[in-house]
């Protein structure tokens, strides 16, 4: 099975946090709050930790590359984090090792396509049939690449929520060979990008803030929104949720308690976000 972070990520993530113990000076001058975790997530909290550093000069952000929501949470318990964003919640063996989450958020899950797929829109049993390899093309017949998260990660989970055909379309999916698999929101996206013909999925926070160009599909006939969202038309959503510990920093929690304040909610607002 694919490891929710790579080797590669986690090189990246010791460089950029040993960057401190290289630059003493530089690092004892100002406060680092260092986040990391789900993909999704990332870009809105960048825009966030900006607006917090207008009204806090002497705090600097480390805003890492995607984790994925599990490496994340492992990163914060190791100290290599002072907030982990994930799109699930704790699980009780993470809650028993001190971690506390904070859901601040709700986003609309929406299924993208490559920019040139000839299609606009999708229905639930289109995508049992797809994921489970009885639709394979296209209106105009070209072959439809699905891009696959892991088994276990919180997009393959509301995917087989959908329905019980569902449910054992994605499983099928997952043990077919020649999958296109990707490990994080950023990979999946990318990979959408780059495969003519892929189908995947993303949150729409993530669409409206990195602007990818991909083809966001309707789906059951709703445009995917955060009004239909809330009033229940458009009924696929994920929760966005920051992990601190109890030894978090003081400015770590300053920082969560801006999230949930009403200039963060505006933020989150103007991204795809309903806040919470």
């Amino acid at each position: 099975m694919m490891k929710s972070v790579s080797g590669l990520r986690w090189a990246v993530l010791f460089l950029l946090l040993t960057a401190g113990a290289l630059f003493p000076a530089f690092a004892a001058a100002e406060t680092v709050i260092r986040i990391g975790g789900s993909g999704g997530a990332l870009c809105t909290m960048k825009r966030l930790a900006k607006a917090f550093t207008r009204s806090h000069p002497g705090v600097r952000f480390q805003v890492l590359p995607s984790l994925g929501s599990s490496g994340g949470i492992k990163a914060l318990m190791n100290g290599a984090l002072d907030l982990a964003l994930s799109g699930r919640p704790l699980k009780d063996d993470e809650k028993g090792k001190g971690a506390a989450e904070i859901e601040y958020a709700r986003t609309p899950y929406v299924f993208v396509a490559h920019k040139k797929v000839a299609a606009s829109a999708v229905t639930t049993r289109e995508l049992e049939l797809i994921y489970g390899g009885q639709m394979q093309a296209w209106p105009d017949g070209s072959r439809i690449r699905l891009v696959i998260r892991p088994e276990g990660d919180s997009d393959t989970k509301l995917l087989r929520s959908i329905s019980p055909a569902m449910d054992q379309a994605v499983r099928s999916a997952i043990g077919r060979t020649g999958m296109n698999f990707a490990v994080t929101d950023q990979d999946s996206i990318e990979m959408v990008v780059k495969v003519p013909g892929s189908l995947g999925g993303a949150t729409l926070s993530q669409i409206m803030t990195e602007k990818p160009p991909v083809k966001v599909l309707t789906y059951n006939g709703v445009k995917p929104d955060v009004k239909a969202m809330v009033k229940g038309r458009y009924r696929l959503s994920k929760p966005l949720y920051l992990i601190t510990m109890k030894k978090s920093a003081a400015a770590a929690r300053k920082f969560a308690a801006f999230v949930k304040s009403p200039a963060g909610r505006r933020i989150l607002a103007n991204y795809g976000n309903q806040p919470l």
